[in-house]
């Protein structure tokens, strides 16, 4: 999944999205915040789950990030549900949504982290996981998982 970084701190991670599909490429992308929805991110108060990105006017967003209300806000508060603004190369743009016009592919917020003191999204270029597929990579997890607690076992008792 997403790799921490010097420098960064996880927010938040989409879990469901790398067993829903399969990551194909990452981009990192920054995010256009107001006032209490950055203060809301620090606090992390943020869901990744059944987000997705869409892409307008050359321009990209993501939609269904949910940023709770800041608790300490007044009625000049954000809507949780909010598109958020993606900030990307033109041509990086681009290239993804010519890329989603293909059959099959999907632009997925991966996750949310600071980079310094600037939210960052990681988004990822996806094709959807049929279930036999889904089977898999749940019986290669579980068989990894088995193998490690094996090792784990040998190297305790020897």
């Amino acid at each position: 999944m997403a790799e921490q970084k010097k420098g960064q701190k996880i927010i938040a991670q989409n879990k469901k999205a790398w067993h829903d599909y399969f990551v194909d490429e990452k981009y990192e992308a920054g995010v256009a915040l107001t006032g209490t929805e950055i203060k809301s991110v620090r606090a992390g108060a943020v869901n990744l789950k059944d987000s997705y990105c869409s892409f307008e006017n050359g321009e990209i967003f993501a939609v269904g990030v949910h940023i709770s209300p800041y608790e300490q806000g007044n009625r000049f508060n954000h809507q949780p549900l909010r598109d958020k603004k993606l900030l990307m190369h033109r041509k990086e743009i681009l290239k993804l949504a010519g890329r989603v016009q293909q059959k099959g592919f999907s632009v997925i917020p991966l996750s949310l982290y600071f980079s310094g003191s600037y939210v960052k999204m990681e988004i990822g270029l996806c094709r959807g996981k049929k279930l036999y597929d889904k089977r898999e990579s749940d019986a290669e997890r579980q068989a990894d998982r088995t193998m490690e607690r094996h090792l784990k076992d040998r190297n305790y008792e020897g």
